[in-house]
């Protein structure tokens, strides 16, 4: 026994550290964890320069509200009032403008029988607008948007555009989720859908993720159909052959609104607009000018006529060449910046 004491005592001097050995130790450790902590300080560097968090940090939670004012700016509530202000306010679309109000109202009275436990009948409120481009589809459907929200419709009131590349993937299997992360960003407001008939290919064009997204769609319109409306837009004949395409979306969509084309009259005055919204002034041989313009577009305008997009790119074209016509003259005036002449125009027109 003593002997095996005497082992263990030899043994435990010889594996004890000398004195200060400790201390080296522990300073030793310092050093690497010294040297893991730079490693991870360099990484978080790199990983801010290029965006990436690192797997702690990403785990890490936002509180709700504090992410809520990180992503989305606040937005501005209009009254009822002020939003059929701004409806009224639109060139044209007399019929659209009447049609909207009686839709306000028949919800508004139906929120109303809700609240005196009335019966109502089952409610749509998805749309379908048909249409050239350029006749204030997306515009009114902004407005609408802002409105349900006025009347307690929808929650949130926003109004969130895609078209066929914003809700199908290229692969199997991904189209579902991106057309559900598109309706997941509307929630509480309207999901616009432009040129949907893409989502429908003609028959024999093979196998299409469009079919998917569909599906998809009908099924998040049902589980959300409390908080979320969906319009569809597109010219008239292919929004036709989409909606006939599947049973579901012929059962949902049942509510059509067709957006003529503008007069040449409102032509001008949508021109008239954008040039007093950048404080450019015609001349009055101009204003002759562009109305004959907007009166020869019309009349021999095609089916797919641009509208209020043909405005736009004639609007634009005149400032190129007016701007290019005064960085010609010496000592620019007032009149000069603002003043546009026919020649502008006719030279707008060529373009």
């Amino acid at each position: 026994m003593d002997d095996i004491n005497k082992k263990s005592k030899e043994e435990l001097m010889r594996d004890m550290k000398p004195p200060g050995a400790y201390l080296d130790s522990l300073s030793g450790f310092s050093d690497i964890i010294g040297t893991i902590k730079q490693a991870e300080n360099a990484a978080k560097e790199l990983l801010k320069e290029t965006s990436g968090p690192l797997k702690s940090e990403s785990n890490s939670k936002q509180p709700a509200d504090e992410e809520k004012q990180t992503d989305e700016a606040p937005v501005e509530e209009k009254t009822l009032e002020e939003l059929l202000e701004i409806l009224d306010a639109l060139i044209g679309l007399e019929n659209i403008k009447q049609n909207v109000k009686s839709l306000i109202n028949y919800v508004k009275i139906r929120k109303l029988r809700e609240e005196n436990e009335l019966p109502n009948p089952p409610l749509s409120l998805h749309m379908v607008f048909t249409g050239n481009p350029g006749t204030g589809k997306t515009t009114v459907a902004r407005i609408l948007s802002e409105l349900y929200k006025a009347i307690g419709v929808l929650s949130k009131g926003q109004l969130v555009e895609v078209d066929r590349s914003g809700l199908v993937a290229g692969f199997v299997g991904q189209t579902a989720i991106k057309t559900s992360e598109a309706v997941t960003s509307a929630l509480g407001g309207i999901l616009f859908i432009d040129e949907a008939y893409a989502l429908a290919p003609e028959i024999g064009t093979g196998n299409d993720f469009g079919r998917e997204a569909i599906e998809t769609l009908l099924k998040l319109m049902e589980d959300h159909r409390d908080d979320l409306i969906v319009i569809v837009a597109g010219y008239s004949d292919p929004m036709e052959r989409f909606i006939t395409s599947n049973p579901g979306l012929e059962s949902r969509f049942n509510r059509y609104v067709f957006f003529p084309d503008y007069n040449s009259e409102e032509l001008y005055d949508i021109f008239d607009t954008m040039c007093k919204k950048s404080e450019y002034v015609l001349t009055d041989d101009a204003k002759d000018y562009a109305r004959e313009h907007f009166s020869m577009i019309y009349e021999t305008r095609e089916d797919n006529f641009g509208n209020a997009r043909h405005v736009r790119n004639f609007f634009e074209n005149i400032v190129t060449v007016h701007s290019d016509r005064v960085s010609s003259l010496e000592g620019h005036t007032r009149d000069d910046l603002t003043m546009v002449i026919t020649e502008d125009l006719v030279d707008a027109a060529k373009m």
